[in-house]
């Protein structure tokens, strides 16, 4: 009996099927995996706060994470690249879930090293989380791409919103088990984590990535069935891959610094863990929520007006972030919505650009290394986060970011307005 990895596409309605059946897996395991990733953005800056009494290193959780993250998501597309997506993330869910559970030895253990250690390994859950959505392009049509991208991304949303919202109840359960209350979450990661990589393991059958390689035309088109490359499809080239990645990593490195260090200030006005836990889940809402939008606007209008509009949003994000008085939850929920939305512009217009530009010879190699600059640039706002804050102010941190996220607008530009388009793989968009 042929593996289901290897199948002969009899049906050019087959590969369309196969996909609507791929999306719906890596949904069910970005339902769970959000609910892991929501922890570490709820209480891991507030643990860490909490275990050394200082708030200039507050923003050393977030850096942790994301540079494990920037480890991980080497190793993911490595792994994705020799031997399929299915065990490149579930090996990279697995490997969040034991973080996760270090993180509450940790806790127990009131060891710092330790816990820093935990959220290093932890952080392989948030790489994998964005290595799915390429998971989800891998056999959609190139004038679809977006869409596919965004329907993964998506369906992080339930589960970031809901984790966040239950930092009390694990809390609360964390302490009848003698860990510490704000550890609790991770309670929720590990469970959450382990069962992404059962389902990915269990039914994500056959591996995308493997099957669209066995496709005519690159795989780029399953309407190329007679072996021609689609009409649509874009020029690959590595210039296309530093733009994405560009988009990419400075909209991370925004969205990071500001979200690490909100639940921090809103803690040092008076309010609880529940007001940073709706601000969290409004934000994290916000950065996957509109991603059904955001591929249609893609799709429809091209990738690099998405890109600079991610830009313009962030810079709005900051502003308001930076204006708010300390005191109003309401003010910092809308600056976290809004910083959650120029993120998501901007990670799925820079997947799409990158995904258009990268052969499937080294599609997943070379998406792991872009994944690699995102990390590395959220680790940077991350640790630099709590740094700018303790010499300067939350504001100054928040007016920064939104300033630094404009940056993107006019690369974007100079690209639209070159001739070198179709050289950056961005010809017909």
């Amino acid at each position: 009996m042929p593996s289901t990895d290897s199948i002969t596409l009899s049906s050019p309605e087959l590969p369309a099927e196969l996909q609507r059946r791929i999306v719906r897996v890596l949904v069910a395991a970005q339902v769970l995996s959000g609910a892991g990733l929501a922890a570490g953005v709820t209480v891991g800056t507030l643990l860490a706060q909490d275990m050394l009494d200082s708030t200039s290193l507050a923003g050393l959780p977030s850096a942790l994470i994301t540079a494990g993250s920037a480890l991980a998501a080497v190793a993911v597309g490595r792994i994705s690249q020799a031997r399929g997506r299915r065990p490149g993330l579930a090996a990279g869910y697995l490997t969040g879930a034991i973080g996760s559970l270090g993180v509450l030895v940790a806790a127990a253990a009131d060891d710092p090293i330790l816990l820093f250690v935990a959220l290093f390994v932890y952080g392989a859950g948030t790489a994998t989380n964005l290595q799915a959505r390429y998971a989800g392009a891998d056999l959609a049509d190139v004038s679809h791409r977006g869409r596919a991208v965004a329907t993964v991304l998506v369906a992080t949303t339930l589960g970031g919103v809901v984790g966040p919202n239950l930092a009390a109840p694990t809390g609360a359960l964390a302490e009848a088990l003698g860990i510490p209350h704000l550890a609790g979450p991770f309670l929720l990661a590990a469970a959450a984590y382990a069962l992404a990589a059962l389902v990915l393991t269990v039914w994500l059958r056959p591996d995308p990535l493997l099957l669209a390689r066995s496709l005519p035309a690159d795989g780029d088109s399953a309407d190329a069935a007679d072996g021609t490359v689609a009409r649509s499809t874009p020029t690959r080239s590595t210039g296309g891959v530093a733009v994405g990645a560009l988009v990419m990593a400075v909209t991370q490195l925004v969205m990071v610094a500001i979200m690490t260090m909100t639940p921090v200030h809103i803690h040092d006005h008076g309010h609880g863990i529940a007001a940073s836990g709706l601000v969290i889940a409004i934000h994290v809402g916000a950065m996957y929520l509109p991603s059904p939008l955001t591929g249609w606007l893609i799709d429809r209008y091209g990738r690099l007006p998405v890109a600079a509009a991610a830009g313009l949003t962030l810079l709005a994000a900051g502003l308001i972030a930076a204006t708010a008085p300390g005191d109003s939850v309401a003010l910092l929920a809308l600056a976290l919505a809004l910083l959650g939305v120029g993120w998501n512009f901007g990670l799925l217009s820079g997947t799409a650009i990158v995904a258009d530009a990268v052969p499937l010879a080294t599609r997943a190699k070379t998406q792991g290394l872009v994944d690699v600059s995102i990390a590395i640039a959220g680790a940077a706002g991350g640790l630099g986060s709590g740094l700018v804050v303790a010499a300067a102010s939350y504001p100054a941190l928040a007016l920064t970011g939104g300033l630094l996220a404009v940056a993107v607008v006019p690369v974007v530009g100079y690209v639209s307005r070159g001739g070198d388009r179709r050289e950056l793989g961005l010809a017909d968009h």
